[in-house]
């Protein structure tokens, strides 16, 4: 079985998933602190090498209404480069409602403002990648 890395692609940082070797948990590995789409590409080059990735998730920022705004054209846009410089399968996942999703776990921990935010990232793709594991992976082990 292959892994699959999740970004959460923000204007400051990405937040980076990557699946355990079964493709049934969702495990937050950190972050990459954006610089330039160079470097970022790099980095995500990097990921998918040391955790032998064969597919990655990106979120797709939508808005609430389902249309695409500044947050998602700017991902979509990273996707096209990714495409380009990684030579593996990269498909986009509606993203909604998991940075609210990420909030409230946070929120039940007690977790300060400042910690919230710096892990916020993480947490995202974690969960963008387990809605991704739940739902599609998952359907082929049926």
């Amino acid at each position: 079985m292959y892994r699959i890395l999740a970004l959460d692609f923000g204007e400051k940082r990405i937040g980076i998933a990557v699946s355990d070797s079964l493709n049934i948990i969702a495990q937050s590995v950190g972050t990459i602190e954006r610089k330039s789409v160079k470097n970022d590409l790099k980095k995500v080059g990097e990921l998918v090498k040391e955790y032998a990735a064969e597919k990655i998730i990106v979120g797709l920022p939508l808005n609430m209404d389902g249309t695409e705004g500044k947050s998602a054209k700017r991902a979509i846009d990273f996707v096209k480069e990714l495409k380009k410089e990684i030579q593996v399968e990269v498909e986009m996942l509606d993203e909604r409602l998991t940075t609210a999703q990420g909030e409230r776990i946070f929120l039940e921990a007690d977790m300060s403002r400042k910690k919230r935010k710096e892990n916020l990232d993480k947490i995202a793709a974690q969960l963008i990648l387990q809605n991704y594991l739940d739902s599609h992976v998952q359907k082929d082990r049926i």
